[in-house]
């Protein structure tokens, strides 16, 4: 019997937001429990695009985003293009999966379909009630206007701020419960959560004691040395007059927003476990990408940066028991491309392409297991490159909280195609436009000092950057499993027809039809004729 899968998806979620990877605000006692018990926490977990659709439409095919073009908000997965959700389906498994997927194309009809027996879209319950403060923004010209801190949530008579998030969880549990027990289910739940604006209701709001937090990185002065897209995006945001106070406000409402992502992680399980079905259900969690969150002055994210805040993010596996994990915490490095083959693997289903995913199966069933040596991550587009909207002179109304990122982004260096290849001790960055980027982890845990041009490191940069052209190599394309047919009927039967004799017409246009081989056709009629000149 194949297990049961489910999906938990969350959006913008950091690595170091997991209490059980060392963060000492943080809580995440569902999770936490999990991963003591039976999961596999991978914390070295790396996503190979820093924003949602790229990203999604990655870790769903096991390719990396160049290899089809998935590197852009605006390029989803095509209609000749499987994932593994459709790969699920044709095997036979029930897909569920709400609206929130971010790697589906809405103009293309059937897309929805083909990838899911059934969609969520939700909408049917009552908006929930908007936030404490009224305006928590404040004025256009003020320091909190592109901050997306937006703080407490009001509750409704039912002490609750029930949101789409709310809704398809609740969703997911009474699917659990009323699915048909002799088909395996794959349930895909994305979330929102914890997405910026930051925003959060009690008791959630309330619960990250704020004197735990851990110091916010502020990165080097006048952010010399990093990307210049970071430096345009300080400059647009105007966050530089937010005290800590004020930072850690904005950090703690995030943990407040991944608490109630842990909270869900715990509805899920427990209506696994009252279905009696837990222990033979495969559980993922991992988020698209992380969040910046404050550190080096900035909020929300970047289409072409790779701070560890940024592409570090949670992935916890837990197996169906036959398999027996080796519960906690493993180091091996670890790509979001990995969760394709894994799952395939465990499900005992052939991938319908090649791809570039390792399973994890030998890290699950031992936690010390290395997996890679270096992972990969990739952004940006090329000069007037159609991207999204930014590229073509598009920009949203100052009033819109992403009108920051997106000027910045119009920026042809700034927006410049970028590459990341990490080993455990190093990071490179390739940048298209501008100078690249350096730094030793073990000694710059912050990616503060940028040393590319540190004499230093010249031989580990002449590495890394022969290492990155290798990969390149190896994953630029891939040849698809169905091939095309070269020849039509007509064009193989106009090259040999006049060396047919009459009584063989008739057998030879039948085996054209079944079989549209030129050169097998061709020998066949040799052969033909050679046995004729024998006798």
């Amino acid at each position: 019997m194949k297990p049961n899968i489910i999906i938990i998806n969350p959006d913008q979620m950091r690595a170091d937001a997991l209490s059980h990877l060392g963060n000492p605000a943080s809580q995440t006692p569902n999770i936490d429990k999990l991963v003591a018990e039976d999961a596999v926490s991978f914390r070295n977990a790396f996503c190979q695009n820093p924003v949602c659709v790229p990203s999604r439409c990655s870790f769903l095919t096991g390719l990396y985003p160049h290899v089809r073009g998935h590197r852009t908000m605006e390029y989803m997965l095509q209609a000749d293009e499987t994932s593994l959700l459709s790969e699920l389906k044709d095997a036979g498994y029930y897909v569920w999966m709400n609206a929130r997927n971010d790697f589906l194309p809405a103009q293309i009809e059937g897309s929805f379909e083909r990838h899911a027996n059934e969609t969520f879209y939700g909408g049917e319950v009552p908006a929930p009630p908007g936030t404490v403060k009224p305006n928590p923004r404040g004025t256009p010209d003020g320091k909190n206007f592109y901050s997306f801190y937006f703080g407490e949530l009001q509750r409704d008579n039912n002490g609750k701020n029930y949101t789409y998030d709310d809704e398809s969880v609740d969703q997911a549990i009474e699917k659990i419960h009323s699915i048909s027990k002799e088909q395996p289910f794959c349930l895909f739940l994305g979330l929102q959560l914890p997405h910026p604006p930051y925003m959060i209701e009690e008791p959630y709001f309330s619960a990250i004691d704020r004197k735990k937090l851990s110091p916010r990185v502020t990165g080097p002065k006048d952010l010399e040395g990093k990307p210049k897209i970071l430096r345009r995006i300080a400059e647009e945001q105007r966050l530089q007059k937010l005290t800590e106070e004020e930072w850690d406000e904005l950090r703690a409402c995030y943990l407040g927003m991944c608490l109630k992502v842990d909270d869900y992680v715990g509805k899920i399980c427990n209506a696994l476990k009252s279905a009696g079905i837990y222990d033979e259900t495969l559980i993922l969690i991992f988020s698209d990408h992380g969040d910046y969150t404050g550190d080096y002055g900035i909020v929300e994210k970047t289409q072409n940066t790779f701070e560890d805040c940024l592409v570090n993010v949670p992935l916890i596996i837990k197996p169906p028991a036959q398999l027996n994990a080796d519960a906690g915490i493993s180091e091996s490095m670890v790509e979001l491309i990995d969760i394709y083959p894994t799952v395939m693997s465990i499900c005992g289903i052939q991938p319908s392409h090649t791809h570039f995913g390792r399973s994890l199966i030998p890290q699950i069933a031992n936690r010390t297991v290395p997996n890679r040596e270096y992972v990969f991550a990739e952004g940006g587009r090329l000069a007037s490159e159609r991207h999204c909207d930014e590229s073509n002179g598009s920009l949203p109304s100052k009033f819109s909280p992403y009108y920051p990122r997106r000027v910045a982004q119009s920026d042809d260096v700034a927006h410049t195609k970028a590459t990341m290849i990490r080993s455990a001790e190093y990071k490179y960055v390739k940048r298209l436009y501008e100078d690249d980027e350096f730094y030793d982890l073990t000694l710059d845990s912050t990616e503060s000092v940028n040393e590319i041009h540190n004499p230093r490191y010249e031989a580990v940069i002449t590495k890394m950057r022969a290492e990155l052209l290798e990969w390149y190599q190896e994953s630029c394309d891939i040849v698809p499993f169905k091939w095309d047919e070269r020849y039509n009927f007509e064009m193989i039967w106009s090259r040999i027809k006049y060396d047919c004799p009459e009584d063989l017409k008739e057998e030879a246009q039948r085996k054209i039809r079944e079989e549209l081989d030129m050169y097998g056709i061709q020998e066949w009629l040799r052969a033909q004729l050679r046995s004729r000149e024998g006798q």
